[in-house]
């Protein structure tokens, strides 16, 4: 038996991780199409998240299950007591052949985001920028921690009466304090875990057990400074009504923005001074476009041509197939990934 199926522009790229071969996730696969996921590069160096597809002999049986009008997932198929091809998958080979008249294109897309994630490092709305935590008595004491010279965290962390004496010119706002964060994340460099910092560790281990502060020998300095505002936060409340100096669910209290051990970024921060909250992303274009010369820039790949499968089976269960697939009255289907794909012959 033999049946012939053209398709056109079926898409030869994988945007998600797993595998279809196995039970989606609780939360969905995860998807690898952002432009953050696509410049990530693994162990090897490689782009692995810009997945290339072609198909499969997984892709020829989906194809077939989806003709008799079995649209449980592959995997689901198979392990069914039912499963029509249990015992033909063997016999069954295919031949993919482009089309030489429409040669494979190298596309441009933006693709949508459904989910509701939201732009990391933006916000929407009006900056509320007389918020009590950055206009009372304990402003200054509290964020004032984030300028502390990093020499001067141990005697912070050993001191219950640590006295900051901030400069004067240092003032204590919304922009300022984002700011200061920020520069504390991306422009300090990591320190050498030594003797020199071995009591802080050991201080925070005993205060925030469930937390990592050395990544690689190295310490992140942002990481001390987080511990602390969340020290000067326990400090400050035996003095000063601290409720509107942070958010709290459940028995938990943050400070805004930032987890014990780290700044969550502008976004994450900034939601909770602003009238419009985080910033839904819409998509992004599926693009691969290196930071380095060297290599070109990838695009989505769509093919043109004909999947012919020739199934070596017993004339009656080919007789059965192809009125199973009659029944069915399937006009069109992806192959693969999107496009469109339909039967253009079936010969006994």
């Amino acid at each position: 038996m033999r049946i012939t199926i053209k398709y056109e522009a079926s898409w030869r790229n994988s945007f998600l991780g797993g595998s279809n071969n196995e039970p989606v996730p609780k939360n969905g696969r995860e998807f690898l199409g952002s432009m953050t996921a696509l410049g990530k590069k693994d162990a090897q160096g490689d782009y692995a998240n810009f997945i290339k597809r072609e198909i499969s002999k997984d892709t020829v049986m989906g194809v077939l299950n989806r003709l008799i009008g079995d649209q449980r997932k592959l995997y689901q198929s198979r392990q069914s007591a039912d499963y029509f091809f249990a015992e033909l998958e063997p016999h069954i080979t295919f031949k993919d052949q482009q089309d030489r008249t429409k040669p494979i294109n190298s596309e441009m897309v933006y693709i949508r985001n459904m989910t509701g994630n939201t732009d990391q490092n933006a916000f929407t709305g009006m900056i509320k920028d007389n918020h009590p935590v950055f206009n009372s008595d304990y402003s200054k004491e509290f964020w004032g921690i984030l300028w502390l010279p990093l020499e001067n965290l141990a005697r912070f962390f050993e001191d219950d009466q640590f006295d900051l004496n901030l400069e004067k010119s240092i003032s204590i706002n919304l922009i300022s304090v984002l700011e200061r964060s920020l520069y504390l994340q991306k422009q300090v460099k990591p320190i050498p875990y030594d003797d020199s910092n071995i009591k802080i560790i050991e201080f925070l281990a005993k205060k925030f057990p469930k937390e990592t502060y050395i990544e690689s020998e190295k310490i992140k300095p942002i990481r001390l400074y987080s511990a602390a505002l969340y020290i000067q936060l326990e400090r400050l409340s035996q003095k000063f009504d601290m409720k509107e100096a942070c958010n709290k669910r459940g028995s938990d209290i943050f400070v805004f923005g930032f987890s014990k051990r780290g700044f969550n970024g502008s976004r994450d921060f900034m939601k909770n001074f602003t009238t419009g909250g985080e910033k839904p992303i819409w998509g992004n274009p599926y693009m691969l476009k290196p930071k380095f010369g060297g290599q070109d820039t990838s695009l989505l790949t769509k093919a043109n041509g004909t999947l012919d499968i020739q199934l070596e089976i017993p004339d009656e269960k080919a007789l059965q197939l192809k009125d199973m697939i009659e029944n069915a009255g399937v006009s069109s289907f992806y192959m693969g990934k999107k496009g469109l794909a339909y039967v253009d012959s079936l010969r006994l």
